[in-house]
């Protein structure tokens, strides 16, 4: 198969690099938060989570082969067969957790949501750059009841919370790098300030879980129960801490072998990450994630279209969302709603649809090249 030597030119092998990085550090930080204790089998969780990656890769590069601006004259179909997954999944998907998220099919398993996640960001992009700037109160409700509102009733309804909170912000970010006019910017305010209460009085009696409510109430008093439903929030400080300035050394964490921190392969990573590394390696961590983030912000300004455009600040918003909300909740700053940190937690689904994600970026910057098009 003969190469283009164009399109290995202009690919963006930064953005790869920093994604790899990220990567390796998380199958080596899962190798170390799953290491049993002496005499026990370790778990193959960081083996599962290399050939996610692998897989990973290669749906990237598939996406890649994919004009990107096909996939707006799609982005409505896509849209709704994402919106039907949901609706699957609430009918006969598997229960895990205290959630229905998953939909199993011939042993394997995978997430609607986090495929719903990409669509969602193409329809997004589609839809913004289509309608004129900047947007108006008319344009704003006419697209919410199908745009905002169902598609965050049927990720609640799973529940899956934190994906439901991330897109509502990704919606929202969209609309104001779009532009929104000030009619609209002060009804929203008005209509926030007033019915702030209401709402989150019916969100907490009819939607919220009882784990979730728990979650909140140690978000906003950590101290109230330590052992109880501070627990997670707790220990994650704990292992952040202990790893001080330079970290006890990779291999030597306890937090994670000891199995005192909760999810330490998937929801709190960092925390592992933090206990082995200590201060320096998360500023270089965290610098990787900036440097994700920019080239993605980058790769916006620089697209050929509006759609393009559109489509790469969406997944630059999801990636900065997740990264934020994620180390957020292992400091104790954000309630803990679930959110796995991008390339480095453990997961599936989730790994395959941030290297689609990234396909996505790398697309979109190959092709602001007259030659292909």
């Amino acid at each position: 198969m003969q190469v283009d030597r164009r399109a290995v030119r202009n690919f963006d092998w930064l953005l790869f690099s920093l994604v790899l990085f990220a990567a390796t550090a998380g199958v080596l930080t899962i190798f170390s938060a799953t290491r049993p204790l002496e005499g026990m089998p370790h778990p193959n969780f960081y083996i599962k989570q290399i050939i996610w990656t692998v897989a990973g890769i290669g749906a990237m590069l598939l996406t890649i082969k994919i004009d990107y601006r096909r996939l707006e004259r799609f982005a409505v179909a896509l849209y709704m067969m994402g919106l039907l997954l949901l609706v699957f999944v609430l009918v006969r998907g598997r229960m895990g957790m205290g959630a229905q998220r998953w939909i199993s099919l011939g042993g394997i398993s995978f997430q609607p949501s986090e495929v719903f996640k990409l669509v969602y960001i193409i329809m997004l992009a589609r839809y913004f750059s289509m309608v004129e700037a900047p947007l108006d109160t008319r344009r704003f409700m006419k697209m919410l009841p199908f745009l905002a509102f169902l598609p965050f009733l049927l990720l609640v309804k799973q529940p899956d919370l934190g994906t439901a909170a991330a897109m509502c912000m990704v919606f929202l970010f969209l609309c104001i790098a779009r532009g929104m006019s000030k009619k609209l910017v002060a009804a929203l305010l008005i209509f926030g300030i007033v019915s702030a209460p209401f709402l989150w009085n019916i969100f907490w009696n009819r939607f919220l879980k009882g784990y979730q409510r728990d979650r909140i109430v140690a978000f906003l008093d950590p101290g109230a129960d330590t052992s109880g439903i501070g627990y997670n929030i707790n220990q994650s400080k704990i292992a952040i801490g202990s790893g001080m300035v330079l970290g006890k050394g990779y291999l030597k964490g306890t937090q994670g072998p000891f199995r005192f921190l909760p999810e330490n392969h998937t929801d709190f990573i960092f925390s592992v990450f933090a206990e082995e590394w200590g201060f320096a390696g998360c500023l270089v961590l965290l610098a990787v994630y900036l440097a994700i983030l920019l080239r993605a912000l980058d790769t916006a300004r620089q697209a050929k279209d509006e759609f393009g455009g559109m489509l790469a600040l969406g997944v630059a918003f999801m990636f900065a969302i997740y990264f934020f909300l994620n180390i957020g909740m292992a400091m104790g700053m954000m309630p803990v709603v679930g959110i796995p940190l991008p390339f480095m937690s453990y997961g599936g689904t989730a790994v395959l649809s941030n290297y689609v994600a990234v396909g996505l970026l790398i697309n979109v910057r190959m092709r602001r090249f007259e030659l292909f098009y």
